[in-house]
């Protein structure tokens, strides 16, 4: 999805949010022009500052409706027409809605005129600030080629020739085709991203196997694709149906958390790392001193991870272990802290596959052995969390060396933000292998929903004071 694109879809609500209000404002005053009086006497008297404060609590009702009837798409291509239809019945819903409130309590607002008018007024002021912000997208579109989805087209026959006509002759479709090719070859696909980018890509070749195609949808996750598809054999639960000059059109969709998804589980991190970081506050400090009593060394241990899209970044944990054995460029003693663990990894991991998890570890602090075995340590990720670097809920965060072990399709856990929790710690912490792990993580991708991020945030609070068995 184009930041452009979530830029527009976003400033849309605000821009709604004032054209209501600014309707409803309309509307009392026309009630007082002179013109007006004389085919409307005014029977009821109320002062602005009520009025408006009705308004403010009523706005919210209209944004939620336009919701729910699709005014916050994402995309740039929508039609205008349908979108002011669209504008006309969620407004109309919200008009019943209020006359239905009025009916019940009519003390609250009792002035017809204002209500259909501000009903006119917002529909036409909705529509208008909506074809104005269009203008402005489209032409960014068009000019600048702002916005613009990079596609590739993969088949050579009548429909993939008359899609490849369609978008080459159409700009305000909002494609550019960056090449048409026969092969589903990874090899030539990656060659034509390295050169042009490739932001979607539509298939419609017959010949490719099965197997092929699962390659390029779990390629596509890993690299931010949009796959799309004009039906041969592969079927899949996840993906939604367009149409294109006539034409089924099948996109894949490897996970929910794109658009306002993404924007939904930011707002939802946010706000619980701030509660996160005041709740907890008192123990953090707790944990800081005793960790600066007992040993010297730095309080906060910065780990470095791989993250969304394989950045690198760093995680923020209470040390738990002695500072010469800890494993970052500020130990002075880093060469003989490596050969240690790579010893003790070697002797007593627990784990198998790319990651690695060392029973009895004998380079933990008294202290760090208590915070550790409660999780205690991972507090201070909250500001991982707050910082945008981490999600409260995703796979797990993996060092360098444990990702270059990945196999191709365990890059799939790469294409969203890593989470301070997730479906493997609740499901069994650090017990479970690596292939169960990314099993776990990969059924929490492609089936993510706020309500599963808050089982899972509250699940955690029950496992942090389960000992761990390999601590």
């Amino acid at each position: 999805m184009k930041r452009s694109e979530l830029f527009f879809s976003a400033i849309q609500v605000p821009v709604d949010f004032v054209m209501i209000v600014l309707a409803a404002v309309t509307a009392f005053s026309v009630r007082n022009v002179p013109e007006i009086l004389a085919l409307k006497p005014i029977l009821y008297k109320f002062p602005f500052s009520i009025y408006i404060k009705v308004v403010l609590a009523v706005v919210p009702l209209f944004l939620i409706i336009y919701a729910l009837e699709g005014l916050y798409d994402i995309r740039v291509t929508r039609k205008f027409w349908k979108e002011s239809l669209k504008v006309f019945n969620a407004t109309s819903i919200g008009l019943v809605v209020i006359i239905v409130a009025i009916f019940l309590q009519r003390e609250w607002f009792s002035s017809r005129f204002i209500i259909l008018s501000a009903w006119g007024l917002a529909v036409i002021y909705v529509v208008v600030a909506r074809y104005f912000l269009q203008l402005v997208q489209k032409g960014l579109l068009r000019g600048r080629g702002i916005g613009v989805h990079r596609v590739l087209l993969i088949g050579r026959n009548g429909k993939m020739d008359t899609v490849s006509k369609l978008i080459r002759h159409n700009k305000n479709l909002g494609y550019r085709v960056v090449d048409q090719i026969e092969t589903a070859h990874l090899k030539v696909i990656k060659g034509i991203k390295q050169e042009m980018g490739i932001d979607e890509m539509i298939l419609c070749e017959p010949s490719v196997t099965d197997d092929e195609q699962e390659k390029l949808v779990d390629y596509c996750a890993i690299n931010n694709i949009v796959y799309k598809y004009i039906p041969t054999t592969l079927q899949t639960s996840r993906f939604e149906v367009g149409v294109l000059n006539g034409e089924p059109l099948i996109e894949v969709k490897s996970t929910p958390l794109d658009g306002w998804g993404r924007i939904l589980k930011r707002i939802f991190d946010v706000l619980v790392s701030i509660a996160g970081i005041i709740i907890t506050s008192p123990v953090m400090l707790g944990a800081a001193l005793a960790i600066w009593l007992e040993d010297d060394g730095p309080i906060i241990y910065k780990n470095e991870r791989v993250g969304n899209d394989g950045k690198k970044f760093f995680v923020y944990k209470f040390r738990y272990m002695k500072w010469q054995y800890c494993v970052t460029k500020e130990n002075p003693n880093l060469g003989e802290a490596l050969k240690f663990e790579k010893e003790l990894i070697e002797k007593q991991s627990v784990r198998r596959g790319p990651l690695y998890k060392i029973k009895n570890d004998p380079r933990k602090t008294l202290v760090g052995s208590f915070i550790e075995k409660y999780s205690i340590d991972e507090l201070p990720q909250f500001f991982n969390v707050l910082f945008g670097s981490m999600s409260l809920v995703g796979p797990r965060p993996h060092q360098k060396r444990e990702v270059e072990k990945y196999m191709d399709y365990h890059r799939r856990l790469l294409t969203i933000k890593p989470g301070v929790t997730g479906m493997a710690q609740v499901s069994g912490r650090s017990e479970l292998d690596f292939e169960d792990e990314y099993k776990l993580d990969l059924y929490y991708i492609e089936n993510w929903s706020l309500w599963l991020d808050i089982q899972i945030c509250l699940k955690t609070i029950g496992v942090l004071f389960r000992k761990r068995q390999n601590s």
